[in-house]
């Protein structure tokens, strides 16, 4: 079995996956578009090179994502998406860059429990945390 998270964005999926290329060195693995889809599944016209389905994988692991349909989008809350890194200077990197156009919630810094430990929402909406944890 396997769990991964599903992210929703308001039409803005490739952009988001492409930022996280540069910026954690995802892999993209499927941009599959509404053009894509049968004939009897109608979508509006400028909707068709919206994201209807997407993978992408950060060091093996895997989160999938799709633009919300117009109208359907609401914004991401109640969770973050986690980044474990262990070196403490890529951690930082990663969660700068994450954070680049978005809003730090929690700069990152080392705290009792990581050798550092940061929280941002990145340019799309999307919560993050990037942690470098401490060995236990």
């Amino acid at each position: 079995m396997q769990v991964n998270p599903y992210l929703h964005y308001n039409g803005n999926c490739e952009a988001a996956f492409k930022f996280y290329e540069k910026a954690v060195g995802a892999k993209i693995e499927v941009l599959m578009t509404h053009e894509s889809a049968p004939p009897e599944m109608p979508v509006p016209p400028e909707w068709k090179k919206k994201i209807m389905h997407g993978r992408v994988s950060i060091d093996g692991e895997v989160i999938m994502a799709s633009d919300s349909p117009p109208g359907h989008f609401h914004q991401p809350q109640g969770f973050s998406v986690t980044l474990t890194v262990d070196d403490p200077a890529d951690a930082e990197k990663k969660f700068k860059a994450l954070s680049e156009g978005g809003a730090v919630n929690m700069a990152f810094a080392p705290t009792f429990f990581a050798k550092g430990f940061g929280m941002c929402v990145d340019q799309f909406g999307i919560p993050w945390m990037v942690i470098s944890p401490k060995e236990m």
